[in-house]
């Protein structure tokens, strides 16, 4: 079993910038003549998990009722609506609200591309994250990239990793569980349609037993290399296969370190595109985890809420 530790801070080489706070985001929005609420809003896509950051401020108790309008394929359209706010510390960059309350790796790195794009500095960019779900502030590294981004983010560590039994996965199975989430990595030879069914139901089982803000179930194939991430927010009702996850992706990093006990670092191949995890291990435990993807801006612009 590992125990929780803090998250690990990378030291900063001599000479290498550190972004500063930026003001607070967006101007309050209002509810509009009709009943209507305007959203600004940007859409990003971390290795094509698509992700909306809502730069408009809007009350806490607005946030699911404008995720559930913006996710529809009618509307905006995406797997996940997270809400940018000026940071709580004064060490911090930027903060992350996700609708469901939940921790998001990828939203995270998206915030974090976002946040860079607004700043005029060469070379790396540094920045100290808050997020839901997360207890500690997160080290985050930012490159451009061609038209995009590369971020790596070192990722809150989990208190457990359990043996977890999964019906048609003989090579093996885990809980990896964190203070708000837990990820069931399941290795297996593929997935077809029966194997995904069970996957959905397990997803929803989890999500109804365990008091945590999200359920990830992870299907793993290691001879390809290939991950199928399947995500439960269940204060939006929200089930979905994902294009790529970058909690479970480092989840599937702690669970391949524990099984080794050793340090991993894997590419992970998802339907969205290729991952990056690597795991640090020692004393029996994982003490550190690092994902990297690559984050492209898509669009943005303005969203109206109705009702």
């Amino acid at each position: 079993m590992s125990q929780p530790t803090q998250l690990r801070r990378p030291a900063r080489p001599a000479g290498r910038p550190r972004a500063q706070a930026v003001p607070a985001p967006g101007r309050p929005r209002h509810a509009m003549s009709g009943g209507s609420t305007e959203v600004d809003f940007v859409k990003l896509s971390p290795t094509c998990n698509t992700t909306l950051l809502v730069t408009s401020r809007h009350p806490e108790w607005h946030y699911r009722a404008i995720a559930d309008q913006l996710l529809r394929a009618e509307h905006v359209h995406a797997e996940q609506v997270g809400f940018v706010l000026p940071p709580e510390s004064p060490e911090a960059q930027a903060r992350l609200h996700m609708a469901g309350d939940e921790f998001c790796a990828n939203a995270t790195m998206a915030l974090a591309a976002l946040h860079t794009a607004t700043l005029s500095l060469e070379g790396p960019v540094e920045l100290r994250l808050e997020a839901s779900g997360a207890a500690d502030l997160l080290d985050c590294r930012v490159e451009r990239h061609g038209s995009g981004y590369r971020c790596e983010l070192a990722g809150p560590l989990p208190i457990r990793i359990d043996p977890h039994p999964f019906p048609g996965a003989p090579s093996g199975a885990a809980m990896v569980r964190y203070a708000d989430a837990v990820h069931l990595v399941i290795e297996c030879s593929g997935h077809d349609a029966v194997l995904r069914e069970r996957a959905e139901q397990v997803a929803v089982q989890l999500g109804n037993s365990e008091d945590v803000s999200v359920v990830g179930v992870m299907l793993y194939d290691p001879v390809r290399g290939e991950l199928a991430p399947l995500v439960n927010v269940p204060a939006l009702g929200s089930l979905v296969w994902e294009g790529s996850c970058g909690s479970g992706t480092a989840s599937l990093g702690a669970y391949l370190a524990a099984k080794a006990q050793a340090p991993v670092s894997a590419a992970v191949r998802q339907p969205g595109g290729t991952m990056y995890v690597h795991a640090d291990y020692g004393s029996g435990k994982v003490t550190g985890l690092r994902v990297t993807g690559q984050v492209a801006i898509v669009a943005e612009g303005t969203a109206y809420i109705h009702g």
